[in-house]
């Protein structure tokens, strides 16, 4: 099934791992194969992967647009699923759900839950900041 997608000028996006900027124009393209596609607003840079559940989906990112690589990552993901849920046990089933789309190659749907799973870690502190 084809994907269409609208940029609007200059906007950026990746697609099959490669990153690719838009014009000075608004653009349509149409997509007719399975292919990973992330836009600028999913995107995440690692400077920006700034708190442990963004580093995890930086890791999912990276799963979902890097196949080349995919063993380091899915240890780097690993690694940081079983810091937080060490630090933060409340997290768990969050992390279960997006664990379980990553073993079966849904990484596009692990990324969508790891934006609530961020989401939730903002709504954490926050709350701690002001019970403090």
């Amino acid at each position: 099934m084809a994907l269409k997608i609208i940029l609007k000028p200059y906007e950026k996006f990746i697609l099959g791992g490669a990153a690719i900027a838009n014009g000075d124009a608004k653009c349509s393209l149409i997509v007719e194969n399975d292919v990973p596609i992330l836009r600028s607003k999913d995107i995440l840079t690692l400077v920006s992967a700034d708190t442990p559940c963004k580093r995890i989906y930086f890791a999912i990112q990276l799963m979902y647009v890097d196949g080349k690589n995919m063993a380091e990552h899915h240890k780097t993901y690993w690694e940081l699923v079983k810091d937080v849920v060490e630090a933060a046990p409340s997290i768990k089933p969050m992390l279960t759900e997006i664990s379980q789309n990553i073993l079966n190659d849904r990484y596009y749907q692990a990324l969508k839950l790891t934006k609530k799973l961020i989401d939730y870690e903002r709504e954490v502190v926050n709350h701690v900041r002001t019970a403090t």
